[in-house]
């Protein structure tokens, strides 16, 4: 620690179990610099130290969110950008970047590098993006206390801290990605319709209201509508109410005392027998063997 930056850096070893856990972590830490400051400091590995004129490549992916200042980020894939506080860079393995604090703010960074399968499965489906690595996030208390936790856990070195650690790492990934999304929604305010269309389709869960007429509730087309609903929530809108009439069937079914015929009526289906076809297309069992095998069970241990 000097006057002109605060530094906690931790490089951690692995064994072979925690390789197999899937994700796990091989430094971490926290870094606040002052303005005018030198950048970068000294002190790290070889591997990890890098000119911020050259820059550097890793062989590891590194998170590093910025919570305080601002500085500048470019990668082989990415032109040099300013980042400020808030944001999350995601660093892939063996692609040059470089990045260092404004010398009129400084900053203040959390990081932590990570490897594993698991990381590596999701950059294979395209959940994140070489061509897009800088998340504007917000600063989350939440996020940052993530990032205390890893660094006191990180410096226990109990047994079993890998785990713990290459979990948080993953959790840190989906958070990223839950907040960078739901913050364009929330700049578009795009996001208040597919909650305010949720909504409706909760109160309505019985009813046989289409996604059509949802979307004619909020005064939007149609295909405008599943496509944007799709895009925030993952699923079309059919299928999400399709999930949520599964879940309230299920709650018909084990907690009253009504028959399924009652249950297909209440729900406003065609038929006993179309609910029946629906119940099993959507879980595998039909209602009478959903019964059979969890609620009498559930009555049994009761």
């Amino acid at each position: 620690m000097t006057q002109d930056r605060l530094t906690i850096v931790k490089y951690l070893t692995i064994n072979e179990r925690d390789n197999d856990w899937g994700s796990y972590v091989t430094t971490l830490g926290y870094q606040k610099v002052k303005a005018d400051s030198p950048y970068p400091p000294l002190g790290h590995p070889k591997g990890y130290m890098f000119d911020k004129c050259k820059g550097r490549v890793l062989k590891e992916y590194q998170l590093i969110y910025i919570t305080e200042g601002e500085g500048y980020f470019e990668s082989s894939h990415c032109s040099n950008m300013v980042v400020t506080a808030g944001d999350m860079i995601l660093l892939f393995p063996n692609e040059w970047h470089t990045y260092y604090p404004s010398k009129k703010t400084g900053w203040a960074t959390y990081w932590v590098g990570f490897e594993g399968e698991y990381i590596d499965n999701l950059i294979k489906k395209d959940f994140f993006s070489i061509e897009e690595p800088v998340f504007n996030i917000h600063l989350s208390e939440s996020i940052t206390s993530l990032f205390i936790q890893a660094i006191t856990t990180a410096q226990s070195e109990y047994s079993g801290y890998q785990q713990v650690l290459g979990s948080v790492a993953v959790l840190l990934l989906g958070l990223m990605r839950s907040e960078s999304i739901n913050k364009q929604f929330e700049r578009n305010k795009l996001g208040s319709i597919v909650e305010r269309a949720r909504l409706l389709m909760k109160q309505d869960v019985d009813s046989n209201v289409s996604p059509q007429d949802i979307a004619s509730a909020l005064d939007v087309g149609y295909s405008w509508f599943r496509k944007l609903f799709k895009s925030y929530t993952g699923i079309s809108p059919a299928k999400y109410q399709s999930q949520l009439r599964v879940i309230r069937a299920k709650e018909y079914l084990t907690y009253s005392a009504i028959s399924i015929k009652e249950i297909a009526y209440q729900m406003n289906f065609e038929s006993v027998t179309y609910f029946s076809a629906f119940f099993k297309k959507n879980t595998g069992l039909s209602p009478s063997e959903y019964i059979n095998r969890y609620v009498v069970t559930k009555q049994l241990v009761e």
